[in-house]
């Protein structure tokens, strides 16, 4: 059995560690700093800016994700080496992401910026009410979407596994 070369390990490993940033990053957001700062912060709009700004981080680092994937995934191919070949379902799944990442952080998240920026600034309770129900209303779909994405990373991770683990000759 042919052994895959170190860039070919190294690249691999690259491509998990990003995986787990992209999805850690989202599950440690929605499941430790969203509670965390509405249950200890004092105002709904301070609280609601600094997630707004922590959600633009995570979208950076999703970007420098995505690169750092199709690099290290182009790579891998290009290269050639049984143990490197990247399966036509990789490249659907990150497709699949890239596009969600996409309309999310070019398309709906500076909209809904917008939106709770508005809300914030209005001084008339019934207009803030009105205001919040849109963005939480436009805001809904973008959450699902982040959710969609962090799936579709943990089933790429899943088929990596599975591949990998062929090539060792252990059924999958």
């Amino acid at each position: 059995m042919k052994r895959a070369g170190w860039g070919t390990v190294c690249l691999l490993s690259l491509e998990f560690l990003v995986l787990g940033v992209w999805i850690g990053g989202l599950i440690v957001l929605v499941g430790a700093v969203i509670p965390a700062v509405f249950n200890t912060w004092g105002g709904q709009e301070s609280g609601g800016f600094f997630l707004t700004r922590a959600f633009e981080g995570y979208n950076r680092l999703v970007v420098v994700a995505l690169l750092l994937l199709l690099g290290a995934m182009g790579y891998r191919q290009w290269r050639g080496e049984a143990a490197a070949t990247v399966s036509r379902s990789e490249w659907i799944l990150l497709s699949a992401m890239g596009g969600i990442a996409g309309v999310i952080i070019l398309v709906l998240h500076p909209q809904a910026a917008a939106l709770q920026t508005e809300a914030f600034g209005l001084k008339d309770e019934q207009a803030k009410k009105a205001a919040f129900e849109a963005f939480f209303r436009f805001h809904k779909p973008i959450r699902s979407l982040y959710v969609v994405n962090m799936f579709l990373g943990i089933w790429l991770i899943v088929l990596k596994v599975k591949r990998s683990l062929q090539q060792e000759g252990i059924p999958a």
